[in-house]
């Protein structure tokens, strides 16, 4: 079963969206509590509350986001050496064939 935040953002499907949520409303928890500890001040601390959700959300948004990008770049890369690894093994392209003196005359 799917719930959707806001009514478009699907928290179950939209990678990274999950743990934004549940990171954000721990940062909200912790930031309007010590507000609140600090001031006595309720209007105020439930302000501080929802910057403080906000902000931990986007900011755990771009550093999970940044991490899923460079780990699906990282395997695309591999992808592509595990295809040329097949594509050219045992042929003179070969990088990990040792190349003798008439091979590399040749070439």
């Amino acid at each position: 079963q799917s719930f959707k935040l806001l009514g478009f953002l699907d928290v179950k499907s939209v990678p990274c969206a999950r743990e934004s949520v549940l990171y954000g409303s721990l940062g909200s928890l912790v930031v309007g509590l010590g507000h609140f500890l600090a001031t006595s001040r309720v209007r105020r601390s439930c302000d501080f509350a929802v910057g403080g959700f906000i902000c931990t959300m986007l900011g755990y948004w771009f550093y999970c986001r940044y991490n899923l990008a460079q780990h699906r770049i990282r395997q695309r890369m591999l992808k592509e050496g595990m295809r040329n690894k097949i594509l050219f093994e045992g042929s003179s392209l070969d990088p990990e064939r040792k190349q003798t003196g008439n091979e590399r005359s040749n070439s």
